[in-house]
C-alpha cells in the first residue's frame, strides 16, 4: 500500500508541474496556484500521515500482542519441562 501512496504522490505532483508549466497564465497567477496546490498537497500529506500512523500503531499492538502470547506459551512450555523433570 506505501508503493501506491508514493507513486500517486508522484504522478500528481508530475501531472501538477506539467499543469502549470504549459498553462497560459501571467506570472501572479500561475504563483497563486502553485500557493493552492502546496497547500492541498499539504493537507493530503498531513491526512496520508495519519493514516499510515494508525495503520502502524495498529501493527504495533498486534505485534506486542503476539508477542505477550508468545512468552506467555513459552514460560508455560518452561514450567511443564521443570515439572517433568521433577
Amino acid at each position: 500500500m506505501g508503493k501506491k501512496i508514493v507513486t500517486g504522490i508522484i504522478a500528481a505532483a508530475a501531472g501538477f508541474a506539467a499543469g502549470i508549466l504549459l498553462a497560459p497564465k501571467s506570472g501572479k497567477e500561475t504563483r497563486a496556484d502553485i500557493k493552492q496546490k502546496a497547500g492541498e498537497a499539504k493537507e493530503f500529506a498531513v491526512k496520508q500521515a495519519g493514516v499510515v500512523k494508525d495503520k502502524a500503531s495498529a501493527g504495533f499492538t498486534a505485534a506486542k500482542k503476539g508477542a505477550g502470547t508468545v512468552a506467555e506459551d513459552a514460560k508455560k512450555a518452561g514450567r511443564d519441562v521443570r515439572d517433568a523433570v521433577k
